[in-house]
């Protein structure tokens, strides 16, 4: 029998929809939980909130393995990556929670239907799309020089699909001196975006300092939705 107690598959969107009830925003999200958080946690959200960096993301040509997925989003969290894109493949996108060791908590992922879908979003938020190749055209220290990347990376049974290496703007290379001609794709990951967040500060606006600080709040507090209905109940009576 296949066990399964180690995946988390996001079949309700808990990533991409901010968790608190409709009608708060993240302000009075923070108002009603802050009190309730430790100061040393307190701190710590914060020091991370405004360590992250938007000018770079990921998108992700679905992984077949759940492993190589929670290795991905750990080395995500890792560097400061706040949001990751996603084209799903016919089986459901899954995370390792043993190998994730709680980056799915930290990590927005937005899926896209397609390709296409994803590349244009991309481009329209000002990033250069990259797909890594074995011959491609740039190096990783030159991934830093970019003011917006957006890492393009393949599946493990395929690679990146056709759409996505068209799409894309420009392609890198993880220069090998041995015998394989690439890395496994969490590798290839941690690798790239090493030196894509290299010498860059954090960049987030202040709104999404404060969304990803409350919902970091909401996933620490104790029983927090219920706190957040109390207190939408006692105002609406």
């Amino acid at each position: 029998m296949k066990r399964q107690p180690d995946l988390l598959v996001p079949a309700e969107g808990i990533w991409t929809a901010d968790p608190w009830p409709a009608g708060w925003t993240p302000e009075g999200v923070i108002e009603t939980l802050e009190p309730l958080a430790l100061d040393d946690r307190r701190a710590r959200f914060w020091a991370v909130a405004r360590g992250r960096i938007g000018s770079v993301t990921v998108l992700m040509d679905a992984p077949h393995d759940p492993h190589n997925a929670a290795a991905v989003l750990r080395s995500c969290d890792g560097f400061g990556i706040p949001r990751v894109h996603l084209v799903p493949r016919e089986e459901d996108f899954a995370v390792g929670r043993t190998v994730a060791k709680g980056a799915e908590r930290w990590i927005e992922v937005v899926p896209h239907r397609t390709p296409e879908i994803a590349l244009s979003a991309l481009h329209e938020q000002g990033f250069t799309t990259v797909a890594t190749h074995p011959e491609g055209n740039l190096a990783p220290d030159d991934l830093a020089k970019l003011p917006r990347v957006a890492l393009i990376l393949g599946n493990e049974h395929d690679g990146i699909r056709d759409a996505l290496h068209q799409g894309a703007k420009e392609s890198v290379r993880i220069p090998m001196r041995g015998f394989v001609e690439s890395f496994n794709v969490s590798v290839a990951a941690a690798v790239l975006l090493y030196a894509a967040t290299r010498g860059r500060e954090g960049d987030l606006p202040e709104a999404e300092q404060l969304r990803f600080y409350a919902r970091a709040l909401v996933r620490s507090v104790p029983r927090s939705l219920d706190v957040l209905a109390a207190v939408r109940a006692q105002l609406g009576a």
